[in-house]
């Protein structure tokens, strides 16, 4: 099973470097997401991240960058909805509902099902999904090693992410609040948190 991990949405001074070390410690994947900044600040980002990495680097936005920098693919969502006309790289994509899902399976390289569990940072995005229609999923092949769980991600539901037969789990809220950007210089319990959650895959 596969761990990934979605960048915080905005830009901080000590990124790269935790970034790295997340690469480091055995980090499968990168979705680099930052909604609505300029890209030149991703261009800066992926400049400080070791070139031997760019290619486990997904992007979000600004499409030009998989290409220029060599990274691994580029990922659709609600505010960037198509890829380029002469696009042939990895391409991925967020699924809100198991049908969507279905519709999309043979198109994508890999898909994200969001959310699977209620959001870790935001009490409002409760999840849609029983685990009964999740199980069920999985029996009928629905859910299968191309489709990662999004939202909710903790220590607590990575376990239940292999139950339900996903390919593999994705991170953001759970690991970004254990690093205040304003205040924070060690990033130790992030780094400790990640190799938490990547025993609990392996």
């Amino acid at each position: 099973m596969k761990l990934i991990v979605v960048t915080a949405p905005t830009f901080f001074v000590e990124e790269d470097q935790i970034l790295t070390a997340l690469f480091e410690e055995g980090l499968d994947i990168l979705h680099l997401r930052k909604p609505e900044t300029p890209a030149m600040y991703s261009e800066r980002l992926l400049t400080l991240i070791p070139k031997k990495y760019h290619k486990r680097i997904v992007t979000h936005e600004h499409f030009y960058l998989q290409e220029e920098f060599g990274l691994m693919g580029i990922h659709l969502n609600a505010r960037n909805a198509h890829e380029p006309d002469d696009y042939s790289g990895n391409l991925s994509c967020t699924c809100t509902s198991l049908q969507d899902l279905k519709n999309k399976k043979h198109f994508y390289d890999y898909m994200f099902l969001s959310p699977v569990f209620d959001a870790v940072t935001n009490p409002n995005l409760k999840s849609p999904f029983r685990k009964e229609e999740l199980r069920l999923a999985k029996k009928q092949k629905v859910i299968d090693n191309k489709v990662m769980a999004y939202g909710g991600i903790t220590l607590e539901t990575i376990q239940e992410v292999k139950e339900l037969g996903f390919g593999g789990a994705v991170v953001m809220g759970d690991l970004w609040t254990r690093f205040d950007t304003h205040n924070d210089r060690d990033y130790l319990e992030i780094i400790r948190h990640f190799k938490q959650l990547k025993k609990k895959i392996d």
